[in-house]
């Protein structure tokens, strides 16, 4: 499979100021895949310690300095490590703490080594360490599961992402030379457009966690895919069981089992569990987060930018880590990734998590992951814009419909209220569209998003 990530190794193997990188990202998104074929396909060898499965690796970090360390490796694994021609992959670093501390003394005394740590669930497995993250000698990237565009190129459909992308370009020319930015259209042929709904469809059922979209790829049946989504979830689940020294996982897993069916509302721990008192539910919440099993969406006054300079943590809504996984845990039929009209997936909280999955991948993999919402709570005229994001120098609405149509009235009070404002966007099976101060931009092209903000809009 062909991952965004890739490209954010390349420039990291070239860099002049390359650090020793730390991947991170839930369990089973791809972290070994990737570093793995990464490393085969740019490197002369590829020397990779797990620490889950060879736990004596660990005794290579009895000493920080970094030539002791490679000596060890060398006469355990037999293999040559150099500099600049071996790529040295520490995976399931969680399980080692002192190999995470050691990546700083590489780039302080053999910098020259291209070293990648890979871990999951960090923040539990390090919290009785009395450990502090290296800041400064190390460089994080963030993984995610498969985006839509992701999706499309592993199954074959590059040909659609390349229209899709394409599709920008040739609007910002039409725009310039007969259209007028304030009312623009650009039909896709309904054909193609009804092959890109199709496969929508089938990525909010199958999401985008690797082993459920190889399952796919290979034909396997949607009821096996269905048994391999339930085994991912509870995968998880023993993950938090397994640090139970550390973590109170009955916690953990009262928040993560129940996160599905919170996506898309404002977030109270007393749904969760009545039962529970709230400060046991949101240490678990926060940990979550950290461990991106789950992200919250954050209140913002987006008055200006930086988005976090307004932000209450204290009115927050949740996403789950993957639209598959949430579908599967919320017992959706798979039968209706076979309809043609998207409404019956689509509805409320579904699509919300799509759209802010999709937003999450499209944001610099090197900065950890934020979502903001907006809402105003006025007796009798209450309004709530789905997501905020930021484009160019100003906050943008954003709302999210399930289907062709749906009233705007909170992304007009949104407006109203901030007249600097240029204009806000709807994403929805809608055509793209420009039209009274609304970009409309059909869900498939999430991606797109920037590009045609500026193609329609602007300069912004």
């Amino acid at each position: 499979m062909n991952r965004n990530i890739f490209k954010s190794l390349a420039d990291w193997k070239q860099s002049k100021t390359r650090q020793p990188l730390l991947i991170r990202g839930a369990r089973q998104v791809g972290k070994t895949f990737a570093v793995e074929f990464f490393g085969r396909e740019n490197f002369r060898n590829l020397v990779t310690l797990n620490f889950e499965e060879r736990p004596e690796f660990k005794r290579c970090f009895d000493s920080y300095n970094p030539e002791d360390i490679i000596r060890k490796i060398s006469i355990l694994t037999g293999a040559v490590i150099t500099s600049g021609e071996t790529l040295l992959f520490l995976d399931e670093i969680q399980e080692c703490p002192r190999a995470i501390t050691a990546l700083r003394y590489f780039k302080e005394k053999l910098p020259l080594l291209h070293i990648i740590g890979a871990g999951s669930l960090l923040e539990f497995a390090l919290r009785s360490e009395n450990f502090r993250m290296p800041v400064g000698r190390v460089q994080t990237l963030f993984m995610l599961p498969l985006s839509f565009y992701e999706y499309l190129e592993a199954t074959g459909q590059e040909a659609l992402v390349t229209f899709l992308g394409g599709i920008s370009a040739n609007q910002a020319t039409a725009n310039q030379a007969t259209l007028s930015h304030s009312s623009a259209n650009y039909s896709i042929d309904a054909v193609i457009a009804e092959k890109l709904e199709k496969e929508l469809r089938s990525y909010m059922i199958l999401g985008g966690m690797p082993g459920a979209v190889h399952a796919y790829i290979e034909g396997a049946p949607m009821p096996e895919i269905k048994h391999l989504q339930n085994s991912l979830l509870l995968t998880f689940q023993k993950d938090f069981a397994k640090y139970a020294a550390t973590v109170k996982h009955k916690y953990l897993q009262e928040v993560f089992i129940s996160a599905p069916r919170m996506v898309g509302k404002r977030y109270k721990y007393a749904q969760v569990n009545p039962h529970i008192q709230s400060r046991e539910l949101k240490e678990a919440l926060i940990l979550l987060s950290q461990a991106q099993c789950l992200y919250k969406v954050c209140h913002t006054a987006a008055n200006g930018l930086p988005l976090e300079a307004e932000m209450n943590e204290g009115r927050f809504k949740i996403i789950f880590l993957d639209i598959g996984l949430m579908q599967n845990a919320l017992g959706l039929d798979t039968k209706l990734m076979f309809e043609r009209d998207l409404m019956p997936i689509n509805a409320g909280a579904v699509v919300e998590q799509f759209v802010g999955q999709e937003l999450l991948a499209c944001q610099d993999p090197y900065l950890d992951k934020k979502l903001f919402f907006w809402n105003r709570e006025q007796r009798g005229s209450a309004s709530e814009v789905d997501y905020i994001i930021s484009i160019g120098s100003h906050p943008i609405p954003v709302e999210v419909k399930a289907g062709k149509r749906g009233a705007l009235k909170s992304m007009r009070v949104f407006l109203d209220k901030h007249p600097d404002c240029p204009f806000g966007i709807r994403y929805s099976t809608h055509e793209l569209s420009y039209f009274g101060k609304i970009l409309s931009i059909p869900l498939y092209m999430i991606n797109e998003t920037v590009s045609l903000c500026r193609s329609f809009i602007g300069n912004i």
